[in-house]
């Protein structure tokens, strides 16, 4: 109510009337004719305020929009209210003479009339015709209280029949059907989160937020934000497909003020009837996410009675919560794991795509022939296990044509089901056997399911965006889907992996001698890939990476010898050389790190 609206006293024979219907009905009831009673109160407050002051054009207009929309939420609110009153109408008596208007249209007229005896008396202090109609006033309430409560018992005895409810009112629309509002370009995803109480919609929204760099927005938050932008009293008081033109307006504008936001969620969807709509105008852009979990596992969690979780259940269920699960894309059965939880979730935010990769031959990657033709055997072995593998590949210097034989490792990616790697392991052994001594194999074995839940190192990261940058690979399964690495991505992967680098750099220099040369120079080299990463540059091979190093301030000044060198003196066991400026060159880049975080 506003501050000025006297509460709505409504009539013996209704109130006993109302106390009969079920707790779900009558609570729902009452929720409407107050809030049928407050809109009245803004009525009347904005129709004195466009009859009193002066006001410009301009203010004129925007009180007549006002009125306009606190209408058309008067009307909505019969409407809701008629659907609860029209249960205690005898449904037996077709033939019963009809009545000339509803239940909920006596409330309304009764409702301002509240308001006119109120304002009344407070004007018959200073007004004397005011002060004569007080009584005139009072006298017409009892009159429409009275007729009021022998409706509701000739409605209930089947001596009335009430006319349908609906009032079709337009309000400022013409005849012509509105232009349907469509999503921005820049609302390019957005994941609805439903369910019933603590089902994990929050914390589902949240991880999505925090991993994913979602745009996580409250729905409630965006309806309240439509109505004040628009003067509505009161959203939810309002049509299924209104509040859903409403919610998508507000999602178009925050996407476009946040353009380089490619993901937005909202919670929590509890009314069945607006997200309907809001699919229907947003279409595979809305992607509609339900949480489910039994009862007993949701009163567990949430740590309070199981009839606070059962009352929240009520209050969410008769707004359709419950029916959001069969118009929902996806359907989350949220009584298991964390892990399971959010690599679905992953899937669902970022979902793989089909990559066309480049498949190439062993003999193409300047590998020399006995490592060629071990590699292709090992390749044709894994291709035939069938289906069970998807994709191998060798990364890193083959792909990057830096490959030194007795340095360099051969770095094997392998994606394959979880039952197939016990076959990909005995091809490993006999792949190992075929090298020999030429080169040292270093594999690394993924499922397709860690892939698209993401659960990927900032390594493995990187590996997956050189592939589709266009590095080749080996065998690629038909239609193979792979999570899309971005370089923001990688950017924000340097930032984790980068610690653990420097410390391994820290523990290496301690040890400095021949032996650890080889670990040394390339932990140099990644902490400089990764350094470059974080300034978006993108180099690639350990000559160009340390050049490029050489031109960030202060970070690299000593002259490391090129790889081709070290490489040579590894092989040759003359390491004293070179290993005096790659010590300087980490001694240098341990010291700038150190600084660059001390302030």
């Amino acid at each position: 109510m506003t501050q000025n609206s006297p509460p709505l006293v409504l009539p013996p024979g209704l109130s006993r009337a109302i106390a009969t219907l079920q707790d779900k009905d009558r609570h729902r009831l009452d929720d409407t004719v107050t809030r049928l009673h407050t809109v009245n109160g803004r009525l009347w407050d904005t129709e004195d305020r466009v009859r009193g002051a002066l006001l410009s054009a301009a203010q004129v207009a925007d009180c007549k929009r006002e009125i306009d929309q606190l209408n058309a939420e008067r009307n909505a609110l019969a409407e809701r209210a008629d659907e609860v009153l029209g249960s205690l109408a005898d449904a037996g008596r077709a033939d019963a003479p009809l009545h000339t208007e509803t239940l909920a249209s006596v409330v309304d007229r009764l409702s301002v009339l509240t308001l006119r005896i109120r304002h009344s008396e407070r004007a018959a202090t200073r007004d004397e015709l005011a002060r004569r109609r007080v009584p005139a006033l009072h006298g017409q309430r009892e009159e429409l209280c009275a007729a009021l409560d022998a409706l509701v018992s000739d409605v209930a005895a089947g001596r009335r029949r009430l006319p349908a409810p609906a009032r079709f009112k337009l309000y400022g629309r013409d005849d012509a059907a509105p232009a349907e509002i469509k999503p921005s370009r820049h609302l390019r995803r957005v994941l609805a989160f439903g369910g019933l109480s603590e089902c994990g919609k929050s914390t589902s929204a949240e991880f999505v937020q925090r991993t994913c760099g979602a745009q996580r927005l409250k729905i409630g938050f965006l309806l309240r934000q439509a109505a004040h932008r628009e003067g509505l009293a009161d959203p939810y008081a309002l049509s299924a497909r209104r509040q859903a033109e409403l919610l998508l307006g507000e999602l178009n504008r925050f996407a476009d003020a946040h353009v380089d936001a490619r993901l937005f969620t909202i919670e929590s969807v509890h009314d069945d009837a607006s997200i309907a709509e809001l699919k229907q105008l947003m279409g595979d852009t809305l992607q509609i996410v339900y949480l489910d979990a039994s009862f007993a596992v949701r009163v567990e969690r949430s740590g309070t009675p199981a009839q606070a979780v059962a009352a929240k259940d009520e209050i969410k269920m008769s707004r359709g919560a419950h029916q959001v699960a069969a118009l929902a894309d996806h359907v989350i059965d949220n009584t298991g794991s964390i892990a399971a939880l959010r690599a679905r979730l992953r899937r669902i935010a970022t979902p793989p795509a089909a990559m066309a990769l480049r498949v190439a031959t062993p003999y193409g990657l300047g590998l020399p022939a006995a490592v060629a033709s071990a590699t292709a055997d090992f390749t044709d072995a894994v291709r035939a296990y069938g289906p069970g593998v998807r994709l191998a590949a060798l990364t890193g210097s083959p792909g990057e044509g830096s490959w030194i034989a007795g340095w360099s490792d051969l770095d094997l990616l392998v994606v394959a089901e979880h039952d197939a790697i016990g076959r990909v392991q005995e091809a490993l052994e006999q792949y190992r056997t075929a090298l020999g001594g030429p080169a040292s194999l270093a594999p690394t074995l993924v499922t397709p399911g860690e892939l698209s839940a993401r659960r990927l190192t900032p390594r493995l990261a990187f590996v997956l965006h050189q592939l589709q940058q266009g590095s080749p690979v080996l065998h690629a399964a038909p239609a193979l889907e792979l999570p899309t690495i971005g370089r923001d991505e990688l950017a924000f992967a340097a930032v984790r992996e980068l610690p653990q680098v420097i410390l391994t750099m820290r523990r290496l220099r301690a040890d400095a001698g021949p032996a650890t040369l080889r670990q040394l120079y390339k932990h140099l080299v990644l902490a400089c890939r990764l350094l470059l990463r974080e300034h978006n540059q993108w180099e690639s091979g350990p000559d160009r990476i340390l050049v490029a190093a050489s031109l960030m301030p202060g970070l690299l000044t000593v002259s490391v010898p090129s790889l081709a060198e070290i490489a040579g003196a590894w092989r040759d066991g003359d390491t004293e050389l070179v290993l005096k400026p790659v010590n300087a060159a980490v001694d240098q880049l341990l010291a700038w790190y150190a600084a660059q975080l001390a302030a």
